[in-house]
């Protein structure tokens, strides 16, 4: 188990190693994900996707969306509903008016309605082969994955440039495991431990 200054220190490598991916892919980094869809899936038509909007250096899901849209699924966006609760998602569509948050983050307007995910794409600052990840230590997305999978199955699709990829993550009891983890170069299944 980590301390919480170990884990700090691996944020700021992990922040580093993002912020020098971001600058050397660019937005081409999200057309490339929006090339790969989420076939692997063998999504129904219509399934429920929720994705995120991207923040600073963040690969942006934003093309991969659209397409997703294109497709005929249902889209949502997470919404914080305060400190130490989950997310919970409300529709939205390309082009819908947002309200910005905590951090700058985008989120649909209070009038959307609420909706559960099938798929839920989960930003990140690292991952590994067996679907730990590394995020910005609220625990957002693992007590939302938990209570979505109380009730459903969901599937946890983490979106990352390849270069955030490590050995193994530092992980607890709580945390919530993903599913696949699509990069630039393609999804990637993640193992059992």
């Amino acid at each position: 188990m980590q301390t919480g200054e170990e884990k700090r220190e691996e944020r700021a490598r992990a922040l580093a190693r993002r912020a020098a991916a971001f600058a050397a892919h660019g937005s081409a980094a999200g057309a490339r994900l929006a090339a790969h869809g989420l076939s692997f899936l063998h999504l129904a038509r219509g399934s429920t996707i929720s994705g995120f909007s991207a923040i600073r250096d963040e690969i942006d899901p934003g093309q991969l969306l659209h397409h997703l849209h294109g497709q005929g699924h249902h889209l949502c966006l997470p919404v914080m509903e305060g400190k130490g609760k989950p997310l919970v998602f409300r529709a939205w569509a390309p082009g819908d008016e947002m309200g910005k948050v905590q951090w700058g983050i985008a989120e649909p307007l209070p009038d959307k309605p609420v909706l559960e995910p099938d798929v839920v794409l989960v930003p990140l600052l690292a991952f590994d082969s067996a679907g730990y990840r590394l995020g910005y230590g609220g625990g957002f997305y693992d007590r939302t994955l938990d209570r979505l999978r109380a009730i459903k199955p969901v599937i946890a699709v983490g979106i990352a440039y390849d270069e955030l990829k490590v050995d193994a993550v530092p992980h607890q009891s709580y945390d919530e495991r993903l599913d696949w983890v699509l990069t630039p170069s393609g999804p990637l299944r993640c193992l059992e431990p």
